[in-house]
């Protein structure tokens, strides 16, 4: 049983008093993929990850929740951190099912050096030393390019693409020193290509792509693996109100569980980019191979065009009006 008192690493937040029961959870139910075929038991997980220290940004919804799950369900100990500290308390709290589970949870300010370093010693004090970290904290606003304010451009490639590069060089030279560690970022399709109303989201992704893929190169010989996931759009609050035609949803959405079961997949498997849905990955090759006035066909026929430009305004403003509270 792990009990407790976390030190806050939000610059401005106190110490914050978690509920003394923030245990994990473990569970017998299988990890799925949504293609058949695609299926891990926990059991096979649990071989594998049983003990296994991870760390998780942006860890107190959507993804980064369920990969916590699914990593708890493997027998890992886990840490979730997020900048929102009442909900990463809560979630945490709720995590904890099991006595026999470990779960951390804690604020942090990925766009802040310090706190970041800071994240990753209070993880290593309580659980021990880190193992895996998965650099998941995004956001995602939409609108057309030339009406975004230059602030909001700004925190969007603070968080989605420089905190992704202090997370992983923090992680990558305590990996390093063991010659051990696996680093996973988690991209988007956005990543592969470009979506109208999303321009500096994909330019960040994009940059998450290229950098990971540089540096699985870079650290493959020393012990150290560093993993992209290239998820499809999530039924989360980042892409609700998206308006795509019916009959693609079953090709590019999937759930985050989906996510969660794949980003745990990529740990045991140690693959360097994996989409997710998997057949993703043929339908944006098949995309990149066609000339460019059929592209240009396919984008406006499956809606990808006018999905994030023209999105349910009441609901697109719901994940607005959270990003300006925080």
């Amino acid at each position: 049983m792990l009990t407790p008192r976390i030190r806050s690493h939000l610059p401005g937040v106190g110490p914050q008093a978690y509920p003394s029961d923030m245990r994990g959870v473990r569970a017998a139910a299988p990890m799925r993929n949504c293609e058949k075929g695609a299926e891990m038991t926990t059991a096979d997980g649990a071989k594998l990850l049983a003990g296994k220290v991870v760390a998780i940004t942006g860890g107190a919804r959507g993804i980064g929740r369920a990969t916590a799950e699914a990593f708890l369900r493997s027998g890992a100990a886990v840490a979730i951190g997020d900048i929102d500290v009442e909900l990463v308390a809560k979630t945490a709290a709720e995590l904890g099912a099991e006595p026999d589970a470990r779960v951390l949870g804690l604020p942090v300010n990925v766009t802040d050096k310090a706190a970041f370093a800071a994240f990753l010693d209070e993880v290593e004090r309580e659980l021990g030393p880190l193992d895996v970290l998965v650099n998941n904290a995004g956001i995602m606003p939409t609108g057309l390019f030339a009406e975004e304010d230059e602030a909001m451009t700004e925190r969007i490639i603070d968080i989605n693409l420089r905190g992704v590069i202090i997370g992983s060089r923090l992680a990558t030279r305590r990996f390093l020193a063991r010659k051990s560690g696996h680093l996973i970022n988690i991209a988007s399709l956005a990543g592969a290509q470009g979506f109208p109303g999303l321009a500096t989201y994909c330019a960040t992704k994009h940059a998450v792509v290229g950098f990971s893929s540089a540096l699985h190169l870079e650290l493959k010989e020393h012990g150290v693996h560093v993993s992209v996931v290239l998820p499809g759009i999530v039924r989360t609050e980042l892409s609700a109100g998206a308006k795509m035609p019916g009959w693609i949803e079953p090709l590019t959405t999937v759930d985050p569980e989906d996510v969660a079961n794949a980003v745990v997949r990529t740990v045991i498997r140690e693959k360097a980019l994996v989409t997710v849905p998997r057949r993703l990955a043929a339908i944006i090759k098949s995309a990149q191979l066609l000339p460019y006035r059929a592209q240009l066909a396919v984008a406006a026929f499956t809606g990808a065009t006018t999905a994030f430009t023209q999105p349910d305004p009441a609901v697109r403003e719901i994940y607005h009006r959270r990003l300006r509270e925080q």
